[in-house]
């Protein structure tokens, strides 16, 4: 399975990105699909998740009411809307699928991971 993620860039605090992330799986319905960050000296982090099944997501606290993950299975793709964008969300965004996964916080769940796209949000 391969993952390519895009869409980060530059944008001032207030501003919104939409970050895109396409598998290369013909089940890409059976993934949970995750959004993780990794900010400059900091570790990994979780950000948001879209359970395989059910329609269920779950977003980091300090994300929640901001960002909206949401998957189009037909396009094999997964979205992360961010809104509200402040200098704190600055980081590497990684997309993550885990076949039948059942959890989504713990990035040691997930078996396939993409390259990474970095979001800069300027004060």
């Amino acid at each position: 399975v391969r993952l390519q993620a895009f869409g980060g860039g530059l944008v001032q605090a207030g501003g919104s990105l939409r970050l895109s992330c396409t598998a290369s799986v013909r089940t890409f319905s059976t993934y949970t699909l995750s959004w993780f960050r990794q900010a400059p000296g900091k570790e990994r982090e979780f950000a948001a998740g879209a359970l395989w099944s059910g329609g269920t997501s779950r977003y980091a606290d300090s994300v929640k009411g901001r960002f909206t993950i949401s998957r189009d299975n037909a396009r094999n793709t997964v979205y992360l809307q961010m809104n509200s964008l402040k200098p704190e969300d600055t980081a590497v965004y990684y997309c993550a699928a885990d076949r039948y996964g059942l959890e989504f916080i713990d990035g040691r769940d997930y078996d396939y991971w993409g390259q990474g796209t970095l979001v800069t949000v300027s004060s």
